[in-house]
């Protein structure tokens, strides 16, 4: 990528545009969380709606991951060929489709099928605002902006909760309370796609792809006034022929992306060290909100009562999202990832343990508030610390294993629940955080406050020799052309 493009962008001062662009990401995030934790809502509705088995209870709950495992794999890809703003929008198209489609389903089947599909395009969008956030927003602005998106979007977490308790006991208008989730989910896509024209392209992205008159032309629309770069850094430095990359305007295929990643040892290093990340994190973050109406309703609670407490609880999500605005700026990340997750074990230790309503209450705030100062900083650091023109494919792909782990993850922790009860069930969930913690503590790069260009190093200088310390900053070239063989 040009060096001017990336020096501009990081010396500009958020504008109206880019409060604008995180306004709107936060929305579609608002209603992309709105149909993930969903699924707890539903498994436990479900269940005593229909009479459900264990093994049926497991299907509702990991349909929607599946898809979503499917589905961020897909796009991740795509999203780098074809440019993040187009791939978004296209995630958020499926998922309004099939959540319509869920809502005037006959049966449980039709419901997991349409809970299948409508996470084909849920499961992106996570992953894509991530990547999208972090190409367009300045350095030193970076963390706090996207946490600002994050805050929008995990308000959608306790209007689900406070929305199934109010209609799950009605029918309006003669239909299911239930199936008006879906239908409200399905809306909230319509409105999203409505606002596109308020996205830009990310003008890296253009860049990586040789569009440096669209990258240019954007960049002046977020609010640049020093014109084109002069000089060799302001030509197009992505698939140029002399640096045997593929070609202008042509990003790399699968096999060139796999093979640029792992010929480095520093990406190498990143992708093992976010496998394992993804590989737990499912069982601490949406463990909790998919299981936590089951192990209200294991304590004895109603249905009712259970979907009142995980809307009381589900507050914490939006408020620990406030929390770390004043921090993921000010602490390094990795800290905070490391912080929070130790945190969650404490406070999840005690939820499953309590008994008093006021106990399971104030363990269940403290565990959704901790857990979003650790999902606010994870998705800000998976984005920063892969190179542009690989960055959605490194995170969809490493991400994509945490949805496939939430998709097993009720074959595995409703039996647990059922046979062992909910203590040995956070026990678990503690297990994972602490490898976690032990994983980012480790092995993870600082990333605060730093350019993207200064945390990656360039794809197109990466050797297997290279032996790069991914604690320390690396080539300003970072984006440059992948090499071809």
């Amino acid at each position: 990528m040009s060096a001017s493009i990336a020096d501009r962008m990081n010396g500009l001062a958020p504008t109206l545009r880019h409060r604008v662009i995180v306004g709107t990401v936060g929305l579609a995030l608002f209603f992309d969380m709105f149909e993930i934790f969903m699924s707890g809502v539903l498994g436990a509705v479900l269940t005593s709606r229909f009479d459900l088995s264990r093994t049926q209870t497991s299907a509702v709950l990991a349909s929607v991951f599946v898809g979503m495992f499917i589905g961020v794999l897909v796009t991740g890809r795509l999203a780098d060929r074809y440019g993040r703003r187009r791939v978004m929008l296209g995630a958020i198209a499926v998922y309004t489709v099939f959540s319509a489609v869920g809502a005037v389903s006959p049966d449980v089947s039709m419901v997991i099928g349409a809970r299948f599909l409508a996470g084909l395009g849920i499961g992106p969008v996570l992953p894509l605002a991530d990547s999208y956030l972090s190409d367009l927003l300045p350095a030193r602005h970076r963390g706090r902006y996207t946490a600002w998106a994050y805050t929008i979007g995990f308000m959608g977490v306790p209007a689900v909760g406070l929305l199934a308790r109010w209609v799950v006991p009605l029918s309006p208008l003669g239909l299911d309370g239930w199936r008006w989730l879906f239908l409200i989910g399905s809306a909230g896509g319509l409105v999203v796609l409505a606002l596109r024209r308020t996205l830009v392209e990310s003008p890296r992205w253009l860049a990586s792809v040789g569009r440096m008159d669209e990258a240019e032309a954007t960049l002046r629309q977020l609010g640049d006034t020093s014109g084109a770069g002069t000089g060799p850094t302001a030509g197009p430095a992505a698939g140029s022929a002399d640096h045997g990359g593929a070609g202008r305007g042509r990003a790399p295929t699968t096999r060139e992306a796999l093979r640029a990643l792992m010929r480095s040892p520093v990406y190498r290093r990143r992708v093992g060290m976010m496998t394992v990340f993804h590989l737990m994190q499912a069982f601490g973050g949406y463990g909790f909100g998919t299981m936590a109406p089951l192990v209200l309703s294991a304590k004895g609670y109603s249905i009712v009562h259970s979907l009142l407490f995980s809307a009381v609880t589900f507050l914490g999500y939006p408020l620990g999202s406030l929390l770390s605005l004043p921090l993921i700026e000010r602490v390094e990340r990795k800290y905070l990832i490391v912080g929070a997750a130790l945190s969650m074990a404490a406070s999840g230790l005690l939820f499953g343990s309590a008994d008093g309503e006021v106990t399971i209450v104030l363990a269940g705030l403290c565990y959704t508030a901790v857990s979003n100062v650790f999902s606010n900083s994870y998705h800000v650091y998976q984005a920063e610390i892969f190179p542009t023109a690989l960055r959605v494919t490194a995170v969809s792909w490493t991400y994509s294993l945490s949805r496939i782990t939430t998709a097993a993850m009720p074959f595995l922790l409703v039996p647990v629940l059922d046979d062992f009860g909910s203590g040995v069930l956070f026990a678990l969930v503690a297990v994972t955080l602490g490898i976690i913690a032990l994983d980012i503590g480790l092995l993870g790069p600082a990333t605060t406050g730093r350019a993207l260009e200064d945390v990656n190093e360039s794809l197109a200088d990466a050797r297997p020799d290279a032996g790069a310390d991914p604690h320390t900053p690396e080539s300003k070239n970072s984006d440059g052309p992948i090499p071809v063989k």
